[in-house]
């Protein structure tokens, strides 16, 4: 394992976080900040409470799940996409280093950042609303996993994509609309019995309802239906990148 070339690599990527401070932590705080203004404060305080949860704290974990899904994605999908673009990956590729240890490096990165965003918009929460944590290892473990998993796939949409316009196309039009009809700011028991059922194929229901659960204990489906659900997608995220480097798909053509 060559430790040097993923350690040069991952400190290339946090280097520009750090460049680029203002877009990469502080807007996504400022942004879920405001949901809680609206969501938590105004909209809040005049709806019920759910599972004997404040509607404030009920939408901590969704919305910490909405942006590190999205960061996650973010990170990892730009930061392949622009050395294709630039075609200086190339260089990386012609190097001494395995297909794994590039991925190491660029999801690791990209993971580091939307966990460390995770976290600030959890202390963030505190300000606004009361928040508790029935099982901390585990809600940490859920984050980190949903970290890595999204980051991998990020990473195959960045290979994927042969234009801005396709590498903003699945964030806008598949990621978003799943993560709010996930049940980031509902419980999905709210829902009529059919829309229940339709949701539970939502595999973004599964993040956010395990990550609640580590939260308040109470979720939507079970913790084991989440873990296997992030494990599974981690592992066919792994399994596609393999096959990337395997057979070089739009990084040699």
């Amino acid at each position: 394992m060559n430790f040097y070339a993923i350690t040069a690599i991952y400190k290339f990527e946090m280097a520009r976080t750090f460049r680029t401070l203002l877009q990469s932590i502080i807007s996504p705080v400022i942004s879920t900040a405001l949901y809680f203004v609206v969501f938590g404060s105004a909209i809040g305080s005049r709806m019920e409470k759910i599972e004997n949860i404040e509607y404030g704290s009920f939408i901590v974990p969704g919305l910490i799940m909405l942006t590190v899904l999205m960061q996650s994605v973010s990170n990892a999908s730009f930061a392949i996409y622009f050395p294709k673009f630039l075609g200086t990956i190339y260089e990386i590729l012609s190097a001494p280093v395995s297909y794994i240890e590039i991925i190491i490096g660029y999801v690791g990165a990209a993971a580091t950042k939307s966990f460390i965003i995770g976290i600030i918009i959890l202390v963030t929460a505190t300000l606004f609303v009361d928040v508790q944590i029935e099982h901390p290892v585990m809600m940490l473990f859920l984050l980190a996993l949903t970290c890595i998993s999204f980051s991998l796939f990020g990473f195959i949409l960045g290979i994927w994509a042969k234009s801005f316009e396709q590498l903003n196309l699945v964030p806008l039009l598949i990621l978003t609309p799943l993560v709010f009809l996930g049940g980031s700011f509902y419980s999905i028991d709210m829902l009529p019995p059919i829309w229940q059922q339709i949701t539970l194929f939502n595999p973004v229901v599964y993040l956010v309802s395990g990550l609640r659960w580590s939260f308040f204990g109470t979720a939507d489906v079970s913790i084991m239906y989440s873990l296997i659900a992030i494990s599974l997608f981690t592992f066919i995220c792994v399994g596609i990148i393999s096959w990337i480097f395997k057979t070089g798909y739009r990084l040699r053509k």
